[in-house]
């Protein structure tokens, strides 16, 4: 059965992803793909970063724990950025597992009256309460969506000095976030966050000046950039979308809750390899990754 339209027609790589005994996929948070095409996967199981090669072959787990594992990205750089949300930080690890750069401070929120059970914030604040995403540009700045505790964008330098923020909290305006989660650089090194809950994504240059709004989505959770600007975007709502350059709507499946191989629970990571082949983490009930193969 093939899924997609148009020029984006996939098949699905079936049971794709052997993993050694003692190892699961649990809530596939993140998914990134290097430049050799390897897939990390940043899972919450016992085994949180999980290396594979695009065949689905198991080559190593890295000896690390994480509170939350949320966001992933694979820096141009060859090192890998992790969001580990519940702590409030962000790790810069070297493409060995070395852990190089931490931002924010361990297991300490940002003061933004975030209630967790009202789930509002109510003022934004400073890095990072509950972060989710990272994107980092060709020189090695870095950029972080914050997040479920926060409404706001935070740029920082190669060496991690914090250098601006942007967003507030709200649901309407340009620069208003409500729960800012997945975030990328487009080829044009534009900023896309996915502000999840009001189903959009919103574009700013890379000072923060707001650029362009991406809406009529279903609670976007990440998006990733192909080779020719084509936008693809996990959709919390068990959908996938895939916009051309120009941001129309040029393949979509899913939408309807599903189990089956090739529909989606809660699509959460998505990152393509460069034979434009896509991976889909869920999490929720979900607890896969699925590999989308393109075909020609």
């Amino acid at each position: 059965m093939s899924y997609g339209s148009g020029a984006y027609i996939y098949e699905i790589a079936s049971d794709w992803g052997t993993l050694p005994n003692g190892h699961e996929f649990n809530q596939v948070a993140g998914v990134a793909v290097d430049q050799e095409d390897k897939v990390y996967i940043f899972n919450r199981s016992d085994h949180q970063v999980m290396i594979l090669d695009r065949q689905g072959n198991f080559l190593t787990a890295w000896d690390a724990n994480f509170s939350n594992p949320h966001g992933i990205h694979i820096g141009p750089d060859g090192n890998i950025y992790l969001a580990d949300r519940d702590a409030h930080v962000v790790h810069k690890y070297s493409p060995d597992g070395k852990l190089t750069l931490t931002l924010g401070t361990l297991g300490k929120p940002s003061n933004t009256g975030y209630d967790l059970d009202e789930k509002i914030v109510k003022r934004v604040a400073g890095p990072f309460n509950l972060p989710t995403g990272i994107a980092v540009n060709e020189e090695g700045y870095i950029f972080v969506s914050d997040g479920y505790g926060n409404a706001r964008v935070h740029k920082y330098s190669p060496t991690g000095s914090h250098m601006l923020s942007w967003g507030t909290a709200g649901k309407i305006n340009p620069g208003q976030f409500h729960l800012p989660h997945g975030i990328c650089l487009d080829n044009d090194g534009l900023v896309l966050v996915c502000d999840r809950e009001n189903n959009r994504i919103q574009v700013f240059t890379q000072d923060g000046d707001f650029e362009g709004l991406i809406s009529e989505l279903l609670q976007p959770t990440d998006v990733c950039v192909g080779p020719n600007s084509e936008l693809y975007i996990a959709e919390l709502g068990h959908r996938m979308t895939i916009l051309d350059q120009n941001w129309n709507v040029v393949s979509r499946w899913g939408g309807e809750k599903s189990h089956n191989p090739g529909q989606f629970v809660a699509p959460h990571g998505v990152a393509i390899d460069s034979h434009g082949d896509l991976y889909i983490g869920e999490v929720l009930e979900g607890r896969r990754i699925q590999k989308f193969i393109r075909q020609k």
